[in-house]
């Protein structure tokens, strides 16, 4: 029987276990991929290694989400990258370069190679054809040494698409419609791999589109094939030589089938304040728009920018409207200036921003208290945008263009005008403008520099025989890692600085937590009870490392999203799920929990006995490999390498 693609890049790559669902994979990594709110720990962590250079063919740093430079933090700890990536050798992107996502797409991405880096949306680099996959920092800290990068066999989820998108209708309401059938948890387990005859139609930014939000459905990645549309990118990216042909064997099987006629779909929304909840625009039409906001990494090709500078063409947006447009890269925006859609955009009375994450991560273009946002990033999470009370809908470029103009949101095929076309032109290329790493003599002998927010990582212990603690915090079903620990311009400064940035810990959910947590730290610990779906989103480790730097012992919830599960026990938190998920409802906050023979119950079973209260005991379960229990037991990944217990 014949291989899919992602059989055949798993298989290229395994170094350990065997393709069996739900059994671990160790995978060779060839290429890893950091950006500055997650690489400062990245760095500090090869440093603690004692890494000489890294041991991957390629990697990047890049500098796109902390762009506001309103004291000294941020550009310290630029600095402090460029210094560090100069000294382990990988290649550095500076600030108004670009999104990590598109410019490694542009300059980097291989088809057949595996991707992991440190940011959830590492997955969009399956448009190429690769196997991208994000992970917490650490993780990518082991593979950037050398090391496999460990997962549990997924489920592969084959998408058929076929048909042609209509006017009016394009990439995005591909990735919508999946959210609209399966909501953020319908990918947890799977990799989402798109063939069939209607991925011909679309062009390999079309597909960074639609996998960059596989991350939304919560799947492992999302792959695509590489065929000649993979390899006209990458000739118009003067890299060519890099294309390889990748794709489905003709008698290739999947695990799970699904199809999507893409001449049925039309405009599709998510409303607030999550990527699941999708609805047709038309069912929302007339809702007043308050900002429509045009870029991120869920739309980040020429022609998402292209298609509003025309829809808006010659036309004035609408009074008490926003347009905010943000550049995806530096090369995105010299494209648009040389073929005058800038200028459209400009004219028409849009706001320029530089290129990178900006308010997608809550960098910036904040809306307003009670106003309504039309934007085309990946996630609408309460408060992402940096408004506590915000409302932001999740939507294509036509969708966001079509709001501009009529300052309500409104169905795009409604418009007095024909769809416009928009024609790619060659790119304009600067090569010089990504840092290339140095020769290993000169590397060595550079200082990295550190400016004063930056805090090594504490101790941690190792994990006790006897835990007795409290329940700090009690949350519901999908809790994202932004409700964690938030993004934006007043946390994001302090990614560097762990006592810090936890005081921002939990804040959005409930604003007493840091304070309580720190007083039950001296008292041994606490406890937390999550709901289904707990740690869903962004891949950052401050999710994990900050509540286990204020004493959180371990988790207990219905469920946990896939990359923060993994980032728990890498930092010395036991991540439990409830056998019965009716024992949720048993327990509530200030309950003190009780876990006897832990150090023994946790290699000889995968069941946990938890004694509420001294009265009655409930069964929790962990799903942890034999490799993770012995990080578990030793208090985490960096306690674990210390030992010298890292092998191949």
């Amino acid at each position: 029987m014949g291989m899919n693609v992602t059989q055949k890049l798993i298989s290229d790559h395994l170094v350990s276990g065997d393709m069996k669902q739900g059994e671990e994979i160790g995978l060779k990594i060839d290429q890893t991929l950091t950006q500055d709110a997650t690489g400062t720990l990245v760095m500090l962590e090869l440093e603690a290694m004692g890494i000489d250079q890294v041991k991957t063919e390629v990697s990047a740093q890049y500098v796109d989400h902390n762009l506001i430079q309103e004291d000294h933090k941020n550009p310290d700890d630029h600095l402090f990258l460029q210094s560090a990536t100069q000294r382990f050798g990988i290649h550095f992107s500076k600030a108004g370069n670009g999104v990590s996502h598109p410019v490694h797409m542009q300059r980097l991405g291989k088809p057949g190679k595996t991707l992991l880096g440190s940011d959830s949306h590492t997955c969009a680099a399956g448009s190429l054809g690769m196997l991208a996959i994000g992970a917490g920092g650490m993780e990518v800290a082991m593979a950037a040494a050398g090391k496999p990068f460990y997962v549990k066999m997924p489920q592969v989820w084959g998408v058929k698409l076929t048909g042609d998108l209509p006017d009016w209708v394009s990439a995005k309401d591909v990735i919508l419609e999946l959210l609209r059938r399966h909501d953020v948890k319908g990918g947890s387990g799977k990799i989402i791999e798109y063939y069939g005859p209607g991925v011909k139609k679309l062009s390999a930014m079309d597909r960074h589109v639609i996998a960059n939000m596989g991350a939304e459905l919560g799947a492992t990645t999302s792959v695509f094939p590489s065929d000649e549309n993979v390899k006209d990118f990458l000739r118009a990216e003067e890299r060519g030589d890099d294309w390889t042909a990748l794709e489905t064997d003709a008698d290739a099987t999947y695990d799970i089938d699904e199809e999507i006629n893409m001449s049925e779909l039309e405009p599709l929304i998510a409303k607030p304040s999550s990527p699941g909840n999708v609805v047709p625009v038309r069912e929302v039409a007339g809702e007043p728009v308050y900002q429509t906001y045009i870029g991120s990494s869920a739309n980040p090709g020429y022609r998402d920018f292209a298609i509003v500078a025309q829809i808006v063409k010659g036309r004035t947006i609408a009074e008490g409207v926003s347009l905010d447009v943000n550049p995806s890269s530096r090369q995105t925006l010299s494209d648009l200036i040389k073929t005058e859609n800038l200028f459209h955009l400009i004219d028409s009375g849009g706001r320029l921003h530089q290129a990178g994450c900006n308010g997608c991560i809550g960098m910036g273009q904040a809306p307003a208290t009670g106003r309504n946002s039309l934007r085309t990033v990946p996630r609408n999470f309460p408060g992402r945008s940096g408004t506590r009370e915000d409302s932001v809908f999740l939507c294509s470029p036509e969708v966001a263009a079509a709001a501009a103009l009529t300052g309500k949101i409104t169905d795009p095929r409604d418009l007095d005008m024909d769809y416009p076309t928009v024609d790619i032109p060659e790119p304009t290329i600067n090569n010089d403008l990504l840092d290339e790493p140095l020769p290993l003599e000169q590397a060595r002998q550079v200082t990295i520099e550190k400016g004063p927010n930056i805090a090594s990582i504490p101790d941690f212990d190792r994990l006790p025989d006897e835990l007795e603690i409290p329940v700090g915090l009690k949350v519901d079903d999908n809790i994202s890692t932004d409700e964690i620990l938030a993004g934006g311009g007043r946390v994001l400064p302090y990614r560097s600085n762990l006592p810090e940035i936890s005081k921002f810990t939990f804040e959005k959910v409930d604003e007493s937590y840091y304070d309580r947590a720190m007083d039950l730290k001296e008292q041994g610990g606490h406890a937390i009870i999550g709901g289904s779906n707990y740690g869903q989103g962004s891949s950052r480790e401050h999710a994990a490392l900050a509540p286990r730097f204020l004493g959180l012992r371990f988790v207990i919830a219905k469920d946990i999203a896939r990359i923060h599960w993994q980032n728990l026990p890498n930092f010395g938190v036991l991540p439990l799920t409830f056998v019965n998920d009716a024992d949720h409802d048993k327990i509530k906050h200030g309950d003190v929990l009780k876990l006897t023979n832990l150090r023994q119950s946790i290699q000889q079973s995968n069941k946990i006995n938890v004694e509420v209260n001294g009265k009655e005991t409930i069964e929790a379960q962990h799903a942890l490999s034999d490799r993770q229990i012995e990080i578990m037991l030793e208090g985490g990944l960096i306690n674990w390498v210390k030992k010298g217990e890292v092998t191949n």
